[in-house]
């Protein structure tokens, strides 16, 4: 069954400044090789997921003279690989999700 795409307006929650929004995946969304051919190990499924998905991103990082630099790195929908203890927890209708700097961002999956 798809899921239903899921943005800031939907989950309720809009991260400020240099921060997203990440819906951790879920053991049985983490594969043991993903599609680009990197091999997942199993300690990583039983440990915090350090993979999820970007739902929301916020505005950007604001300069000392008020400019707005908008996160370019990374978009609502990729599939990124995070530190595993450079986030905060959020709990949004019975759905975890995790609020992190987007430098704690480690690679985009594609």
């Amino acid at each position: 069954m798809a899921k239903k795409k899921e943005s800031a307006q939907s989950v309720g929650v809009t991260p400020l400044g240099e921060r997203v929004l990440v819906r951790p995946l879920l053991a049985e969304e983490l594969e043991k090789k993903s599609p680009s051919g990197i091999i997942i190990p199993e300690a990583a499924k039983t440990e915090k997921p350090a993979q999820g998905v970007v739902v929301a991103l916020g505005k950007g990082r604001t300069t000392d003279d008020g400019a707005v630099i908008p996160i370019s790195d990374v978009t609502v929908g990729d599939t990124v690989v995070f530190s595993k203890y450079g986030y905060e927890e959020v709990s949004v209708n019975d759905t975890d999700y995790y609020i992190l700097r987007v430098d704690q961002i480690l690679a985009v999956i594609k």
